[in-house]
């Protein structure tokens, strides 16, 4: 399966990042960090432009976040709840969004990406939750930016040894979740303490 979609992707360029990110993150099983740190390898290599790959990944990323929204907020839990399954949505999985997801709300959308496991659904539930899509907006789409951003980069920066640096952080995503929770969690503070 990854090596049909790097061939793809080496293939059809920024139309299949486009896509495959798109379906990825509704919630189709892609391994979306390890195809955009390759991104940001064939970045390093020349084979791909740094803003056009940012730019499709970005738009992927936020269609497909978008997507789950509508799908949430228009078909509402009956529909997630008879097809779900088709993405990998169970019952304990949706519990668990929800209930992080109204403890600390918007912040999922943002951090979310970064979650295995989390970011096919943080969307749908916020749909489900009827969150102004104004607000779904400015926490998703920052969100779905750095962590564009970050694995884009990774793959750059590690050049050759994209693989490993991928495995790496396959391996490690738990640590990188808590770490992006962190800076989110001192960020908002940061905010909360300047609004105050």
């Amino acid at each position: 399966m990854l090596e049909f979609i790097l061939q793809w992707i080496a293939t059809y360029g920024y139309v299949a990042i486009y896509a495959l990110l798109m379906f990825g993150i509704v919630g189709i099983p892609i391994p979306d960090e390890t195809m955009l740190v390759f991104c940001g390898y064939l970045v390093s290599q020349g084979h791909l432009q740094p803003v056009p790959t940012l730019a499709v990944a970005f738009f992927g990323s936020i269609s497909g976040i978008t997507t789950s929204y509508i799908l949430g907020r228009t078909l509402g839990l009956g529909f997630v709840h008879k097809y779900g399954r088709y993405v990998h949505l169970t019952e304990s999985r949706l519990d668990y969004v929800h209930g992080w997801f109204n403890r600390i709300g918007h912040w999922a959308l943002f951090a979310g990406y970064y979650i295995a496991g989390v970011r096919h659904f943080t969307a749908i539930v916020a749909g489900t939750s009827r969150l102004e899509f104004r607000a779904f907006a400015a926490y998703a789409w920052s969100g779905a930016f750095l962590w564009v951003c970050t694995f884009l980069a990774i793959g750059y920066f590690f050049g050759e040894h994209w693989k490993e640096a991928a495995a790496m952080v396959h391996e490690n995503m738990l640590l990188i979740s808590g770490v992006v929770l962190l800076l989110a969690a001192l960020y908002g503070l940061w905010r909360w303490r300047r609004a105050a």
